[in-house]
């Protein structure tokens, strides 16, 4: 067990050294990289400004978003009048597609409840 615990301390030692040493060029790097999404100046009221800005612009969007939605839950409806003429791939994908949404519903509801299977803490 000690002998595990020098060599995790010995690994960490290592890592650290490489980060120290080539940290601040790949730091560099990616602002190299990236500049084009740098504001100048760097300060709190461009980041507050940039933050109004994504609020409203997604706000904005609702509307777009809103008429998606019902053209996608028309097409949904008109699928299910005519379900008889359902190829079997379309059928299955369907099936995938609530399985999935139900599965996601219960591993929320896992999470949601602190990893428990029964609710209880214990």
């Amino acid at each position: 067990m000690a002998s595990k615990l020098q060599q995790l301390q010995s690994k960490a030692w290592q890592a650290s050294q490489f980060v120290a040493k080539h940290g601040t060029a790949y730091y560099k790097q990616l602002l190299d990289q990236n500049k084009q999404y740098i504001q100048n100046p760097p300060t709190v009221d461009t980041c507050n400004l940039l933050s109004k800005q994504l609020f409203y612009t997604r706000l904005a969007s609702l509307p777009v978003r809103y008429e998606a939605f019902w053209k996608e839950l028309d097409y949904v409806k008109h699928m299910w009048r005519n379900r008889q003429e359902l190829k079997a791939e379309e059928a299955t994908t369907a099936a995938l597609f609530g399985l999935e949404c139900f599965a996601l519903f219960c591993v929320g509801e896992i999470v949601g409840r602190g990893f428990t299977i029964t609710g209880y803490h214990v």
